[in-house]
C-alpha cells in the first residue's frame, strides 16, 4: 500500500544515470519534487511515459519544482535508456538494495522484483501532497502532474 497524502516523504540516496548521488532530503526548503516510478526503462508503456514526461519538461522542472524518475534498472542502463530517449531529468536508479526506495514508497511489486507506476508531488516540506498509482499497463496522465503541482 503506498504512503500516504500528508505523510512525510522517505528519504533516500540513489544514483542517477551519470552516477551522482541524489537524496530526497537535498531539495528540503528548495523545491518541490515529483517522484515518478516506473517498472523498466526500454519497455513500451515506461518509453512511452517518460517520453511524456520529457515534453511536459518545462511545467515539472524548474526553478520551483525536481522531477525525479525511479527504476529498479542499473544506473549503466538508466544512461543508455536516458541518451537514446533524449531526457533532461535525472533517472534514479533503485537497484541495490533491490527495490528499497519503492519498498518505502509502497509500490514495489514483491512478485515481478519492480515498482509499479506510483508517483508523488512532495513539498519542499518534504511532505506528500498528491499520489497517484497505476498498475504495470497503465500509463499516468502528465496533466495530472501539472494539476497537482499547480496546486502547491
Amino acid at each position: 500500500m503506498a504512503i500516504e497524502v500528508g505523510t512525510q516523504a522517505p528519504d533516500f540516496e540513489l544514483k542517477t544515470q551519470h552516477g551522482e548521488l541524489v537524496r530526497l532530503s537535498d531539495f528540503a526548503g528548495e523545491q518541490h519534487v515529483l517522484l515518478v516510478f516506473y517498472p523498466y526503462a526500454f519497455t513500451g508503456v515506461c518509453t512511452g511515459e517518460v517520453g511524456a514526461l520529457q515534453r511536459a519538461l518545462p511545467g515539472l522542472q524548474n526553478d520551483s519544482v525536481q522531477l525525479l524518475a525511479l527504476s529498479c534498472d542499473s544506473p549503466f542502463t538508466l544512461r543508455v535508456f536516458a541518451e537514446q530517449e533524449g531526457l533532461g531529468f535525472p533517472l534514479l536508479s533503485d537497484f541495490w538494495p533491490h527495490g528499497a526506495a519503492a519498498r518505502a514508497y509502497g509500490v514495489f511489486d514483491e512478485t515481478k522484483g519492480c515498482a509499479v507506476r506510483g508517483s508523488f508531488v512532495i513539498d519542499k516540506a518534504g511532505v506528500v501532497r498528491w499520489s497517484v498509482v497505476n498498475g504495470l499497463p497503465d500509463a499516468r496522465d502528465v496533466e495530472e502532474y501539472l494539476t497537482a503541482l499547480a496546486a502547491l
